[in-house]
């Protein structure tokens, strides 16, 4: 880990006046989280891309100019992604104004680049259909599968805090697997 990664949103937008390799860090910090707030408003893999690159750059050439206040630096960083989306619709394109004031190059995707987008968009998908599925659970049965699967807490330990058998947790988990199975196959179909 870089000294840069152990530093706030604020503090590495700070930095990056001095220390432009500060940004990187920021940039890896919230690249996953920008694409898929693109994934989830735009169509296609290449939008989101292009839309999530032009959120950086307009973000690096604001930087200097970013006062910490009131609301976090990642506020600030989805303003411009708003603002970004905002006049892409507007103007049926990509804006590139950004890119150009700063001499970048316009993002190529290669087909895997392309394909990963896609898969983080479908993994996204697949993990909101299965916490709303998860929602829809019994309390109990909820309660069960997330302290047993998603937290890997043995039965025993799971029993203890809930105050019940191991066959009972058990057959909680049992029943909200083959809900949960039952249910996204339906959705499948």
């Amino acid at each position: 880990m870089d000294a840069f990664e152990r530093l706030s949103d604020e503090e590495l937008l700070a930095a990056t006046r001095r220390q432009p390799e500060a940004f990187a860090a920021f940039y890896r910090r919230h690249e996953k989280a920008m694409l898929v707030f693109f994934l989830r408003r735009c169509a296609g893999a290449e939008v989101a891309a292009d839309l999530t690159a032009e959120v950086f750059t307009a973000a690096l050439g604001s930087a200097r100019r970013f006062r910490p206040g009131a609301a976090p630096a990642v506020a600030w960083l989805y303003g411009i992604a708003r603002n970004k989306l905002a006049s892409s619709r507007s103007r049926g394109r990509v804006e590139e104004r950004a890119r150009r004031r700063l001499g970048a190059e316009p993002l190529v995707l290669t087909d895997g680049a392309i394909e990963r987008v896609e898969a983080l968009a479908d993994a996204e998908r697949a993990a909101e259909v299965l916490a709303e599925l998860l929602r829809q659970l019994p309390p109990e049965q909820r309660q069960a599968l997330r302290s047993h699967i998603v937290e890997e807490r043995d039965y025993e330990e799971v029993a203890g805090d809930l105050e019940c058998s191991q066959a009972v947790v058990r057959q909680r988990v049992s029943r909200g697997l083959r809900t949960l199975r039952a249910r996204f196959e339906e959705g499948s179909a």
